[in-house]
Formats: C-alpha cells, sequence, structure tokens
C-alpha cells in the first residue's frame, strides 16, 4: 500500500503534509489514508446512486476531485458513520466477521474527515466554506484499562523458562517497568541502551528518555550477554527473532500470549498493550505522581494518562476504611436513642 501512488492528487496533498510537515508516522499517515479511502468510496455509492451492498473494495477513488469533495454533506457524513455503526465488518479476515465499529473507531475516522476539511479551508483555502464544521464526534463510552496486580506481575515474570529465557524476561521486564508500547520496544537499538536510561522514539518520531531500575538493568545484562554469541543479520537491533532479525510486533505480542498462558493468566484478557497499563498503574499506585507518568509514558496530552487515575485505587480503599464512623452500626429497635420518629426528626 502506497498513497503515493495509489490516491488522488487532493488526498495525496494532504497525506504528504501529515507525513513531512506536521511530522506524523508513516503507519499513521496510512491510517489517514485507509480512512479517507473508505470514506470516499462510500460517498460515490450514495453520490452515485450505486446499490446499498455494493462492495466497496470494488470502488476506485482516483478520480475524487475537489467538486466532488465539496458535494459532501453533513448529512452524508452522519449517512457513512451509520453504515460504520451497523454494517462496516469488525474484522475482514475472521471466519464469522462481526458487524458495527464501536464508538471510538468511529470517532478517530471522524477526526480524520474533520482533519482532512480543515486542511482543505484554512491550509489550502481550496475551500471557501467547510461544509462539515459541525459534525459532532460519538460518544465515546470509556473504559478502564486492565492490568495485572503485582503478584499477577511477579508470576508472569517467574515463569518464564524456554529457549529464549534471556530475551523473553528482558521484553517483560521492560513492558512492565517501563511501559513502552510495542512499537518503542522492538524498535529498540543496541545504541539506545545506555547506563542508566533508554533513549525511546514514540509516537510522530519523538525521542524520550526512560530510565531503568536494577531489574531492567539486570534483564538487559543477562539478555546482552546472550545477544553477543550471535551473528544477528540486523546489527542494530537490541531484540532478535530465532532468524536473527529485528523481533516483529507479531513475534511480541505472540511470546508475551505464551507467558501469559504458561503463568496461568487469562492470555484472552491480557496482552502486550495491557502490560503497559500495568506498568503506569503500579507507578501510580506507588506515589508517582501523573505528570511524572505523562512523561514516562510519551503521552502527548494529560488526559491520556488521567485514566489510569480512575481504575481500583488501594490508597481510597484504605481511605474509606479509616473514616471515624467506618465502625458505626445502626442501633437496634428499641434500645435506649434509637427512636427517630420525635418532631424534630423532620425539620430540616
Amino acid at each position: 500500500m502506497d498513497y503515493r501512488t495509489e490516491a488522488p492528487e487532493i488526498i495525496r496533498s494532504f497525506l504528504n503534509y501529515h507525513e513531512n510537515i506536521a511530522g506524523h508516522s508513516r503507519k499513521t499517515v496510512d491510517e489517514y489514508y485507509l480512512d479517507l479511502r473508505t470514506f470516499f468510496r462510500y460517498m460515490k455509492v450514495i453520490k452515485n446512486n450505486l446499490p446499498r451492498d455494493t462492495s466497496l473494495d470494488t470502488i476506485s477513488i482516483m478520480d475524487v476531485d475537489l467538486d466532488f469533495v465539496r458535494s459532501v454533506t453533513l448529512s452524508d457524513v452522519y449517512d457513512y458513520l451509520g453504515y460504520m455503526s451497523r454494517d462496516r465488518v469488525k474484522n475482514q479476515n475472521a471466519n464469522d466477521p462481526e458487524y458495527g465499529l464501536n464508538s471510538a473507531s468511529r470517532a478517530r475516522k471522524v477526526s480524520t474527515i474533520r482533519s482532512f476539511y480543515k486542511y482543505l479551508t484554512l491550509k489550502t483555502h481550496q475551500l471557501e466554506a467547510n461544509p462539515i464544521q459541525d459534525l459532532d464526534s460519538p460518544k465515546i463510552i470509556k473504559s478502564l484499562p486492565r492490568y495485572l496486580s503485582l503478584g499477577e506481575s511477579e508470576r508472569l515474570l517467574d515463569s518464564v523458562d524456554c529457549k529464549n529465557r534471556e530475551r523473553d524476561y528482558c521484553i517483560l521486564t521492560i513492558f512492565l517497568n517501563c511501559g513502552l508500547r510495542i512499537s518503542e520496544l522492538v524498535g529498540l537499538n543496541l545504541s539506545d541502551v545506555r547506563a542508566d536510561h533508554l533513549r525511546v522514539l514514540g509516537k510522530g518520531g519523538k525521542e524520550r528518555v526512560v530510565y531503568i531500575n536494577d531489574a531492567v538493568a539486570e534483564a538487559l545484562n543477562d539478555y546482552l550477554l546472550v545477544r553477543r554469541t550471535i551473528a544477528p543479520l540486523d546489527s542494530r537491533a537490541l531484540f532478535l527473532s530465532s532468524r536473527r532479525e529485528r523481533i516483529s510486533r507479531s513475534t511480541v505480542h505472540a511470546l508475551v500470549k505464551k507467558h501469559l498462558g504458561e503463568a496461568g493468566l487469562d492470555e484472552t484478557k491480557y496482552s502486550a498493550h495491557k502490560l503497559r497499563h500495568t506498568a503506569a498503574t503500579l507507578m501510580l499506585h506507588n506515589g508517582v505522581d501523573v505528570r511524572t507518568l505523562q512523561e514516562l509514558l510519551g503521552h502527548e496530552h494529560l488526559n491520556t494518562t488521567e485514566i489510569y487515575t480512575h481504575v481500583e485505587n488501594e490508597g481510597l480503599r484504605e481511605a474509606a476504611m479509616l473514616s471515624p464512623l467506618a465502625g458505626h452500626k445502626r442501633p437496634e429497635e428499641g434500645a435506649e436513642g434509637g427512636d427517630d420518629s420525635t418532631d424534630e426528626a423532620d425539620e430540616p
């Protein structure tokens, strides 16, 4: 997939802007392209009065131009969101597909469409007025992040006993102590490992420093002793696959699931990203303030980090138990002082 050859000029210029001026990652720009491709394929269905069951995959958008973009109305976009909510397949490769994207997925697509029209209106001035300026975003039902308890985290680490023990243990230790994203972990190079920190390349190509504790330092040292005995095909990569290449995201996902299962934990409930949630939650529970956590996790906005302040907090539970009235019980009926039927009881 290459938007430079598969997208019409009006979309290509928007994607070029985000990749080369706004500095967004290739992965993010590719997602923008896929969102706009699906959107304009659906617009062609309704604008050209094609049957609603027409396969979107068969529709080309190479002829989409400024006039077509300008013709889109707010009602058209809400029609599209209705299709996404009811009829869009969640996983195209599933044997038994489910239909209807959740509110978070639809909100992301709305964000892409808004950004595209804003670019044409405010950046390039190709549109005199933004036809979707008043577009509302679907309300997102926020769910609390799942995470492992301290005991479960220790159980996971203690369960690692396999051919690639040092590598897998090091990966899990970094996830649970540093809260890295999976893309950040697989992108680590040997040169990113310093005496007391890791140099991490995060979203949008933003670098940050993540300091390491003794557990991570020891795990890294043990793995690097093994790493030095391997003749790698990728000499820069920190973590290598069995083929001596840079480890892939799918391999990391698989090894996390494997070790979760071996630790007796539900591998369908947890994932590599849930280990990032675990690191954040455990640090917050142990006194790390939310702004420091924001820097450590590489969140651009504080409200992204603040979701961790809403998870179960043992400190709040303890505070409730320490209320001076926590042990008070209602007096039994008929006991002295227990009759509250006086006239004064009805007074405000």
